[in-house]
Protein backbone atom coordinates (compact mmCIF):
# COMPACT_ATOMS: atom_id res chain seq x y z
CA UNK A 1 0.00 0.00 0.00
CA UNK A 2 1.22 3.56 -0.72
CA UNK A 3 2.03 5.60 2.19
CA UNK A 4 -0.19 8.88 2.49
CA UNK A 5 0.97 11.71 1.28
CA UNK A 6 1.67 13.55 4.50
CA UNK A 7 3.34 10.72 5.91
CA UNK A 8 5.68 11.20 3.13
CA UNK A 9 5.89 14.32 4.05
CA UNK A 10 6.67 13.99 7.08
CA UNK A 11 9.12 11.41 7.09
CA UNK A 12 10.67 13.38 3.99
CA UNK A 13 11.15 16.28 6.38
CA UNK A 14 12.44 14.04 8.91
CA UNK A 15 14.82 12.49 6.54
CA UNK A 16 16.62 16.10 5.78
CA UNK A 17 16.38 16.64 9.44
CA UNK A 18 19.05 13.79 9.94
CA UNK A 19 21.89 15.75 7.95
CA UNK A 20 21.79 18.87 9.86
CA UNK A 21 20.93 19.34 13.48
CA UNK A 22 17.79 22.42 13.97
CA UNK A 23 16.31 21.75 10.73
CA UNK A 24 13.67 20.00 12.41
CA UNK A 25 12.34 22.81 14.39
CA UNK A 26 9.88 21.02 16.11
CA UNK A 27 7.93 17.46 16.29
CA UNK A 28 5.43 15.96 17.67
CA UNK A 29 3.61 13.66 14.92
CA UNK A 30 3.34 9.85 14.72
CA UNK A 31 6.15 8.53 17.30
CA UNK A 32 6.93 5.83 14.79
CA UNK A 33 7.45 7.71 11.55
CA UNK A 34 10.27 8.93 13.49
CA UNK A 35 11.84 5.98 14.98
CA UNK A 36 11.97 4.47 11.20
CA UNK A 37 13.68 7.39 10.01
CA UNK A 38 16.22 6.95 13.47
CA UNK A 39 16.72 3.40 13.05
CA UNK A 40 18.22 3.73 8.96
CA UNK A 41 21.35 5.99 8.16
CA UNK A 42 20.74 9.36 6.91
CA UNK A 43 19.55 8.54 3.03
CA UNK A 44 21.36 10.17 0.52
CA UNK A 45 20.64 13.47 -0.34
CA UNK A 46 20.01 12.58 -4.43
CA UNK A 47 17.06 10.40 -3.05
CA UNK A 48 15.78 13.14 -0.90
CA UNK A 49 15.60 15.22 -3.60
CA UNK A 50 13.98 12.33 -5.70
CA UNK A 51 11.39 11.30 -2.95
CA UNK A 52 10.36 15.13 -3.20
CA UNK A 53 9.77 15.77 -6.57
CA UNK A 54 7.56 12.59 -6.55
CA UNK A 55 5.52 13.83 -4.35
CA UNK A 56 5.55 17.52 -5.80
CA UNK A 57 3.97 15.79 -8.78
CA UNK A 58 1.26 13.97 -6.82
CA UNK A 59 -0.12 17.24 -4.89
CA UNK A 60 -2.36 19.87 -5.57
CA UNK A 61 -1.56 23.59 -5.10
CA UNK A 62 -1.90 24.40 -1.37
CA UNK A 63 0.14 24.23 1.77
CA UNK A 64 1.98 20.93 2.00
CA UNK A 65 3.20 21.62 -1.41
CA UNK A 66 4.69 24.85 -0.65
CA UNK A 67 6.37 23.14 2.25
CA UNK A 68 7.41 20.39 0.21
CA UNK A 69 8.90 22.54 -2.48
CA UNK A 70 10.63 24.11 0.09
CA UNK A 71 12.11 20.82 1.33
CA UNK A 72 12.69 19.88 -2.41
CA UNK A 73 15.35 22.93 -2.68
CA UNK A 74 17.32 22.29 0.74
CA UNK A 75 17.69 18.63 -0.27
CA UNK A 76 19.02 19.78 -3.90
CA UNK A 77 21.68 21.93 -1.37
CA UNK A 78 22.70 19.30 0.73
CA UNK A 79 22.73 17.10 -2.83
CA UNK A 80 25.41 19.78 -4.44
CA UNK A 81 23.08 21.32 -6.60
CA UNK A 82 24.74 24.91 -7.57
CA UNK A 83 22.26 27.60 -7.60
CA UNK A 84 22.37 31.05 -6.47
CA UNK A 85 21.73 32.36 -2.49
CA UNK A 86 19.02 34.10 -4.45
CA UNK A 87 17.34 30.95 -6.16
CA UNK A 88 17.83 29.28 -2.38
CA UNK A 89 16.24 31.43 -0.19
CA UNK A 90 13.25 31.58 -2.78
CA UNK A 91 13.22 28.13 -3.24
CA UNK A 92 13.20 27.57 0.47
CA UNK A 93 10.85 30.49 1.38
CA UNK A 94 8.17 31.15 -1.55
CA UNK A 95 9.61 34.76 -1.30
CA UNK A 96 12.87 36.06 -3.26
CA UNK A 97 15.43 38.43 -1.60
CA UNK A 98 16.42 41.13 -3.13
CA UNK A 99 18.22 44.12 -2.45
CA UNK A 100 16.46 47.17 -0.50
CA UNK A 101 17.76 50.73 -1.80
CA UNK A 102 19.91 52.44 0.78
CA UNK A 103 17.78 55.68 0.55
CA UNK A 104 15.27 53.54 2.69
CA UNK A 105 18.11 53.45 5.46
CA UNK A 106 18.99 56.29 5.15
CA UNK A 107 15.16 58.14 5.55
CA UNK A 108 15.47 55.83 8.73
CA UNK A 109 18.55 57.42 9.88
CA UNK A 110 16.56 60.67 9.43
CA UNK A 111 13.43 59.68 11.67
CA UNK A 112 16.24 58.27 14.60
CA UNK A 113 18.24 61.81 14.65
CA UNK A 114 15.16 63.45 15.24
CA UNK A 115 14.14 60.70 18.10
CA UNK A 116 18.16 60.53 19.69
CA UNK A 117 19.38 63.63 19.35
CA UNK A 118 22.97 64.31 21.13
CA UNK A 119 26.34 63.97 19.98
CA UNK A 120 28.24 61.90 18.11
CA UNK A 121 27.26 59.85 15.11
CA UNK A 122 24.02 58.47 15.36
CA UNK A 123 25.11 54.88 15.75
CA UNK A 124 26.56 56.02 18.62
CA UNK A 125 23.87 57.36 19.94
CA UNK A 126 21.65 54.40 19.67
CA UNK A 127 24.05 52.47 21.18
CA UNK A 128 24.45 54.75 24.50
CA UNK A 129 20.49 54.47 24.14
CA UNK A 130 20.32 51.08 24.15
CA UNK A 131 22.87 50.92 26.95
CA UNK A 132 21.01 53.26 29.36
CA UNK A 133 18.04 50.89 29.06
CA UNK A 134 20.32 47.68 29.42
CA UNK A 135 18.81 44.82 31.29
CA UNK A 136 21.65 43.33 34.18
CA UNK A 137 22.45 39.60 32.68
CA UNK A 138 21.33 38.67 36.45
CA UNK A 139 17.21 39.96 35.92
CA UNK A 140 16.77 38.62 32.64
CA UNK A 141 15.92 35.72 33.33
CA UNK A 142 12.79 36.82 35.97
CA UNK A 143 12.38 39.80 33.68
CA UNK A 144 11.39 37.55 31.03
CA UNK A 145 9.07 35.35 33.05
CA UNK A 146 6.89 38.34 34.21
CA UNK A 147 6.54 39.78 31.23
CA UNK A 148 5.40 36.40 29.57
CA UNK A 149 2.97 36.22 32.38
CA UNK A 150 1.44 39.47 31.09
CA UNK A 151 1.57 38.78 27.39
CA UNK A 152 -0.04 35.47 28.43
CA UNK A 153 -3.34 37.67 29.89
CA UNK A 154 -3.29 40.21 27.20
CA UNK A 155 -3.18 36.99 24.43
CA UNK A 156 -6.40 35.03 26.36
CA UNK A 157 -8.19 38.04 25.73
CA UNK A 158 -7.40 37.92 22.10
CA UNK A 159 -7.93 34.32 21.44
CA UNK A 160 -9.06 31.19 23.86
CA UNK A 161 -5.85 29.17 24.48
CA UNK A 162 -6.07 25.16 24.96
CA UNK A 163 -5.59 24.09 28.48
CA UNK A 164 -2.45 22.47 29.41
CA UNK A 165 -0.81 24.94 27.23
CA UNK A 166 2.74 26.57 29.01
CA UNK A 167 6.33 27.75 28.86
CA UNK A 168 9.56 27.06 30.56
CA UNK A 169 11.99 29.36 30.75
CA UNK A 170 15.80 29.06 30.92
CA UNK A 171 18.73 30.98 30.36
CA UNK A 172 21.54 29.89 28.04
CA UNK A 173 24.89 31.34 26.68
CA UNK A 174 26.77 31.13 23.49
CA UNK A 175 24.49 30.31 20.99
CA UNK A 176 23.69 32.83 17.59
CA UNK A 177 20.49 33.69 18.40
CA UNK A 178 19.37 35.71 21.22
CA UNK A 179 16.07 33.97 22.18
CA UNK A 180 14.62 30.32 21.05
CA UNK A 181 11.33 28.75 21.42
CA UNK A 182 11.74 25.07 21.13
CA UNK A 183 8.08 23.44 21.04
CA UNK A 184 7.57 19.81 22.48
CA UNK A 185 4.50 18.92 21.63
CA UNK A 186 1.72 18.56 24.19
CA UNK A 187 0.94 22.60 24.09
CA UNK A 188 3.90 23.39 25.87
CA UNK A 189 7.59 25.28 25.20
CA UNK A 190 10.77 25.42 26.28
CA UNK A 191 11.94 29.37 25.75
CA UNK A 192 16.13 29.56 25.97
CA UNK A 193 17.18 32.77 26.74
CA UNK A 194 20.98 33.97 25.50
CA UNK A 195 22.26 36.16 28.39
CA UNK A 196 25.79 36.29 26.81
CA UNK A 197 24.66 39.09 24.48
CA UNK A 198 23.73 42.41 25.71
CA UNK A 199 19.57 43.05 25.86
CA UNK A 200 17.87 46.42 26.52
CA UNK A 201 14.94 46.94 27.83
CA UNK A 202 12.79 46.84 24.76
CA UNK A 203 14.62 44.09 23.09
CA UNK A 204 13.81 41.93 26.02
CA UNK A 205 10.03 42.77 25.82
CA UNK A 206 9.96 42.09 22.20
CA UNK A 207 11.37 38.58 22.68
CA UNK A 208 9.73 37.62 25.48
CA UNK A 209 6.32 38.37 23.39
CA UNK A 210 7.76 37.20 19.76
CA UNK A 211 9.03 34.14 21.21
CA UNK A 212 5.91 33.26 23.07
CA UNK A 213 2.47 35.55 23.84
CA UNK A 214 1.11 35.76 21.20
CA UNK A 215 4.37 34.71 18.99
CA UNK A 216 5.98 31.40 18.44
CA UNK A 217 4.55 29.43 21.62
CA UNK A 218 1.17 30.50 20.79
CA UNK A 219 0.64 29.79 17.56
CA UNK A 220 2.30 25.93 17.86
CA UNK A 221 -0.11 25.37 21.06
CA UNK A 222 -3.02 26.67 18.81
CA UNK A 223 -2.35 25.17 16.02
CA UNK A 224 -1.80 22.58 17.56
CA UNK A 225 -5.08 22.35 19.82
CA UNK A 226 -7.38 23.46 16.54
CA UNK A 227 -5.49 22.52 13.57
CA UNK A 228 -3.71 18.67 14.75
CA UNK A 229 -6.36 17.78 17.86
CA UNK A 230 -9.28 19.33 16.21
CA UNK A 231 -9.05 19.03 12.42
CA UNK A 232 -6.55 15.91 12.20
CA UNK A 233 -4.09 18.11 9.82
CA UNK A 234 -0.80 16.01 10.89
CA UNK A 235 1.53 18.16 8.82
CA UNK A 236 1.39 20.42 11.11
CA UNK A 237 3.33 18.31 13.96
CA UNK A 238 6.39 19.20 11.77
CA UNK A 239 7.55 22.73 11.72
CA UNK A 240 10.69 22.40 9.38
CA UNK A 241 13.15 25.94 8.75
CA UNK A 242 13.76 26.22 4.88
CA UNK A 243 10.55 26.10 4.00
CA UNK A 244 7.95 28.99 3.71
CA UNK A 245 6.19 27.84 7.13
CA UNK A 246 9.19 29.65 8.54
CA UNK A 247 7.53 33.34 6.41
CA UNK A 248 4.24 33.07 7.93
CA UNK A 249 5.77 31.82 11.62
CA UNK A 250 8.14 34.97 11.79
CA UNK A 251 5.80 37.10 10.45
CA UNK A 252 3.46 36.20 13.34
CA UNK A 253 6.01 36.91 15.83
CA UNK A 254 7.70 40.10 14.57
CA UNK A 255 3.81 41.39 14.51
CA UNK A 256 3.50 40.30 17.92
CA UNK A 257 5.04 43.08 20.06
CA UNK A 258 3.44 45.28 17.91
CA UNK A 259 0.18 44.51 18.28
CA UNK A 260 0.69 44.38 22.54
CA UNK A 261 3.08 47.52 23.17
CA UNK A 262 1.35 49.73 20.72
CA UNK A 263 -1.99 48.82 21.75
CA UNK A 264 -3.94 48.64 25.43
CA UNK A 265 -1.35 46.31 27.24
CA UNK A 266 1.79 48.18 26.99
CA UNK A 267 1.76 49.78 30.53
CA UNK A 268 1.26 46.28 32.20
CA UNK A 269 4.18 45.11 29.72
CA UNK A 270 6.51 47.40 30.82
CA UNK A 271 5.56 47.20 34.97
CA UNK A 272 8.36 44.27 35.39
CA UNK A 273 10.93 46.43 33.48
CA UNK A 274 10.61 49.08 36.42
CA UNK A 275 10.22 46.36 38.93
CA UNK A 276 14.13 45.25 37.64
CA UNK A 277 15.34 48.58 38.38
CA UNK A 278 15.59 50.10 34.84
CA UNK A 279 13.48 53.56 33.77
CA UNK A 280 12.06 53.06 30.70
CA UNK A 281 9.73 55.12 28.73
CA UNK A 282 7.67 53.18 26.79
CA UNK A 283 6.30 54.90 24.01
CA UNK A 284 9.59 56.86 23.04
CA UNK A 285 10.81 53.00 23.08
CA UNK A 286 8.55 51.84 20.48
CA UNK A 287 8.66 54.80 18.51
CA UNK A 288 12.87 53.83 18.11
CA UNK A 289 11.90 50.34 17.23
CA UNK A 290 9.52 51.45 14.89
CA UNK A 291 11.73 53.63 13.20
CA UNK A 292 14.49 51.15 13.27
CA UNK A 293 12.25 48.79 11.37
CA UNK A 294 13.23 49.12 7.80
CA UNK A 295 17.20 49.23 8.99
CA UNK A 296 16.44 45.39 9.25
CA UNK A 297 16.56 44.72 5.35
CA UNK A 298 19.83 45.91 5.50
CA UNK A 299 20.60 42.17 7.16
CA UNK A 300 19.46 40.67 4.12
CA UNK A 301 21.77 43.01 2.07
CA UNK A 302 24.32 41.72 4.09
CA UNK A 303 23.62 38.40 3.82
CA UNK A 304 23.17 38.47 -0.62
CA UNK A 305 26.71 40.65 -0.10
CA UNK A 306 28.49 37.73 0.89
CA UNK A 307 26.49 34.65 -0.42
CA UNK A 308 26.02 36.33 -4.38
CA UNK A 309 28.54 38.74 -4.28
CA UNK A 310 31.85 37.70 -2.93
CA UNK A 311 31.99 39.98 -0.23
CA UNK A 312 34.47 39.45 2.82
CA UNK A 313 32.85 39.03 6.41
CA UNK A 314 34.41 42.15 7.31
CA UNK A 315 32.86 44.34 4.29
CA UNK A 316 29.64 42.71 5.59
CA UNK A 317 30.07 44.03 9.23
CA UNK A 318 30.99 47.51 8.17
CA UNK A 319 27.91 47.60 6.12
CA UNK A 320 25.20 46.26 8.69
CA UNK A 321 27.15 48.73 11.51
CA UNK A 322 26.59 51.31 8.67
CA UNK A 323 23.22 50.69 7.92
CA UNK A 324 21.75 48.64 10.49
CA UNK A 325 23.33 50.82 13.29
CA UNK A 326 24.63 47.75 14.72
CA UNK A 327 27.67 47.34 17.58
CA UNK A 328 30.91 45.04 16.46
CA UNK A 329 29.15 42.28 19.38
CA UNK A 330 26.16 42.21 17.20
CA UNK A 331 27.38 42.23 13.53
CA UNK A 332 29.89 39.31 14.73
CA UNK A 333 26.74 37.93 16.01
CA UNK A 334 24.77 38.02 12.06
CA UNK A 335 27.40 37.00 10.64
CA UNK A 336 28.16 33.87 12.50
CA UNK A 337 23.86 33.53 11.66
CA UNK A 338 24.32 33.89 7.87
CA UNK A 339 27.05 31.32 7.79
CA UNK A 340 24.80 28.70 10.12
CA UNK A 341 23.69 25.76 7.65
CA UNK A 342 20.32 26.43 9.45
CA UNK A 343 19.97 29.49 9.37
CA UNK A 344 21.59 31.21 6.27
CA UNK A 345 18.64 31.59 4.06
CA UNK A 346 16.61 32.35 7.31
CA UNK A 347 17.29 35.94 7.69
CA UNK A 348 14.51 37.09 5.13
CA UNK A 349 12.18 35.52 7.17
CA UNK A 350 12.10 38.36 9.66
CA UNK A 351 11.80 41.24 7.48
CA UNK A 352 9.47 39.47 4.78
CA UNK A 353 7.29 37.89 7.45
CA UNK A 354 6.96 40.78 9.31
CA UNK A 355 5.63 43.13 6.24
CA UNK A 356 3.69 40.48 4.52
CA UNK A 357 1.93 40.00 7.85
CA UNK A 358 1.35 43.33 9.03
CA UNK A 359 0.20 43.91 5.42
CA UNK A 360 -2.46 41.69 5.81
CA UNK A 361 -3.39 42.41 9.38
CA UNK A 362 -3.54 45.88 8.72
CA UNK A 363 -4.33 46.37 12.65
CA UNK A 364 -6.85 44.00 12.88
CA UNK A 365 -6.79 41.54 15.50
CA UNK A 366 -9.47 39.02 14.03
CA UNK A 367 -7.18 39.18 11.13
CA UNK A 368 -4.17 37.91 13.40
CA UNK A 369 -6.35 35.55 15.45
CA UNK A 370 -6.60 33.82 12.22
CA UNK A 371 -2.62 33.90 11.54
CA UNK A 372 -2.67 32.44 15.07
CA UNK A 373 -5.24 29.39 14.56
CA UNK A 374 -5.45 28.72 10.30
CA UNK A 375 -3.18 27.33 8.09
CA UNK A 376 -1.78 30.28 6.02
CA UNK A 377 0.55 30.18 3.22
CA UNK A 378 2.74 32.98 2.04
CA UNK A 379 0.67 33.68 -0.94
CA UNK A 380 -2.48 33.80 1.18
CA UNK A 381 -0.67 37.18 2.91
CA UNK A 382 0.09 38.84 -0.94
CA UNK A 383 -3.28 38.39 -1.38
CA UNK A 384 -4.69 39.15 1.31
CA UNK A 385 -7.36 36.55 1.67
Amino acid sequence: MTQPAVERYLTLGLQVGRHVDGIVDAYYGPPELAAAVDAEPPADPRELVSAAEALLDELEDGWLRDQVAGLRTYAGVLAGESNSYADEVEGCNGVRPTYTDESVFAAAHERLEELLPGDGALGERHERWEESIRVPPDRVERTVAAVIEEARAWTRRLVELPAGEGVVVEAVRDEPWLAFCEYLGGLRSRIAVNVSLPISAIELLTLAIHETYPGHHAERALKEHVLVRGRRLLEETLVLVPTPQSIVSEGIAKLAPNMLLEGDGGAALAAPIHDAGIELDLAHAVAVRRALEPCSWAQVNAALMLHDDGATEDEAKEYLARWGLLTPEWTDHLIRFFMEPTSRTYVLTYSAGRDLCDAYVAGSQERFRHLLTEQMRVRDLRRGD
